[in-house]
Parts: C-alpha cells; sequence; structure tokens
C-alpha cells in the first residue's frame, strides 16, 4: 500500500467526538500515523507478517494502519470501552479483523515478549505524572523486536534518557520529529 492511500483510509475514520481529558485521549492523525506506520514497515519490515499491539489504542488509528499494512495480528488494547467500540466500528467498516481487549495498560498480566511490534500514542502524562513512561515500560515488556511511540517535543530526551536507563529499552532513537 502506498503512502497516500494509507493516510487517505485512516482520514475516513470516526474519531472521538469529547475525548476524555482525565484518560488524556489524544486523536492520532492520519498524516502521523500514516507516516509512523509507513515507516515501521517500509525501513524496518516490523509490521508486515508481524503481531502487532496497539497500546491506548483509542479510535483504533494505529492499529488499522498496521492491518492495512499486512501485520499478521493485531490487538488494541484500552481502557475505555467508548473508545474500544469506536475502534471497532473503524475495523468493521474496513472489514479488517482485530481483537480489542478492555485493560489497563500499565498492568498487563503478560510476561514476557508476545508479539514482534508495539505501536502506540500514550498519555504524555501532563494529567498524571508518568503515565508516559508507564506506558513504555509495559510496550518493552511485551514487544520482541520494536515499539513506535509518539511523544511530546518537550519530553523527548527525558524519555529517551529513561527508555535506556529506567525500562529497558536497549536503543532509543528519534525516528521522526516536526520542526
Amino acid at each position: 500500500m502506498k503512502l497516500k492511500q494509507l493516510e487517505g483510509s485512516l482520514s475516513r475514520l470516526r474519531q472521538f467526538q469529547s475525548p476524555k481529558v482525565d484518560l488524556e485521549q489524544y486523536l492520532t492523525r492520519p498524516h502521523i500515523a500514516s507516516r509512523m506506520l509507513f515507516m515501521a514497515e517500509n525501513s524496518f519490515g516490523d509490521i508486515d507478517g508481524k503481531l502487532v499491539a496497539d497500546l491506548g489504542c483509542g479510535c483504533g488509528t494505529l492499529g488499522l494502519a498496521a492491518s492495512l499494512l499486512g501485520a499478521n495480528y493485531v490487538v488494541g488494547l484500552d481502557i475505555d470501552s467508548e473508545a474500544l467500540s469506536i475502534a471497532q466500528e473503524n475495523f468493521a467498516e474496513l472489514e479488517l479483523d482485530i481483537d480489542l481487549v478492555q485493560a489497563n495498560v500499565t498492568k498487563l498480566p503478560w510476561k514476557g515478549p508476545i508479539v514482534d511490534t508495539v505501536v502506540m500514542n500514550p498519555p504524555f502524562g501532563t494529567r498524571r505524572k508518568g503515565a508516559d513512561m508507564d506506558f513504555l515500560s509495559s510496550a518493552l515488556k511485551i514487544a520482541e523486536t520494536a515499539v513506535y511511540s509518539l511523544h511530546k517535543t518537550s519530553t523527548r530526551e527525558h524519555i529517551k534518557r529513561a527508555a535506556l536507563r529506567d525500562v529497558g529499552a536497549k536503543t532509543a532513537d528519534v525516528l521522526c520529529e516536526k520542526h
């Protein structure tokens, strides 16, 4: 699938009408989501044929992109049942299969790597300090190969240092940034 096709498909998704501030729900815009997943696949081979988890999946944008790019299996996890309902509608509209699980991403019972790749647009930690790092820690526990995560520019260096020092990342690279 070409990048423009992917972005076009994602632009037709239903999104939050009223994002929940306490959960730090943010729209994952089609432009950003398409580029993040397209790069993960075309530069690193981390999507096609892989098992992919979308942590804090919200309306399912990143998981949907993974599915459209050929992931063998996609699971979306979110604490919010309303977000999961929207995600389910989006996947049904595109006739794609995904498993959706209502769960607190920071308290997953899974031990060891269970998916190849994790994609996520986590809370930025503006409402609950450390929420971004809690998500990153969970992602690193379950990902065999790679974690692709969106973060605020202002916290980038802290996230990189903490990922390496505190949560077991082998590398922490900025692959794309907004200028």
